[in-house]
C-alpha cells in the first residue's frame, strides 16, 4: 500500500492550492484520512481529518479556509486550501488507516509529502 501525495506549489498569499492523496495497492478498506503539515523549525501539526463516513475536524489555524473531502470510490482525498497565508508554508503530508483484506488489522500510513509554500 502507498499514499502519493501530490498539488503542492508556490502560490501567492491569497490564492489557493488544492492538495491530493491517492492510496493504491492490496486495499480492502480505508478508514479515518488526514493531512499533516510541518513548517520549518516546527513540530508537525494535524491540519484536518476526515472519516470513512465523511466527519470532518479541522486545525484551529485553518477553519473557514481549508475543506477536506474524500472520493472512497477513487481511494483519494483532497485537501483545498483557499485565502492561503505565508504562515501555511510547510510540508503536507498524507495519513490514512487502511485494511489490506477483510480480516486484516488496520495499519496507518504516510504519504511522501508535498510541499506548500506561500509568499507575502
Amino acid at each position: 500500500v502507498q499514499l502519493q501525495a501530490s498539488g503542492g506549489g508556490l502560490v501567492q498569499a491569497g490564492e489557493s492550492l488544492r492538495l491530493s492523496c491517492a492510496a493504491s495497492g492490496s486495499i480492502f478498506s480505508i478508514n479515518a484520512m488526514s493531512w499533516y503539515r510541518r513548517a520549518p523549525g516546527k513540530q508537525r501539526e494535524l491540519v484536518a481529518g476526515i472519516t470513512s463516513g465523511g466527519s470532518t475536524n479541522y486545525a484551529d489555524s485553518v477553519k473557514g479556509r481549508f475543506t477536506i473531502s474524500r472520493d472512497n470510490a477513487k481511494n483519494t482525498m483532497y485537501l483545498q486550501m483557499n485565502s492561503l497565508k505565508p504562515e501555511d508554508t510547510a510540508v503536507y503530508y498524507c495519513n490514512a488507516n487502511i485494511k489490506r483484506s477483510l480480516f486484516d488489522q488496520l495499519y496507518n500510513y504516510w504519504g511522501q509529502g508535498t510541499q506548500v509554500t506561500v509568499s507575502s
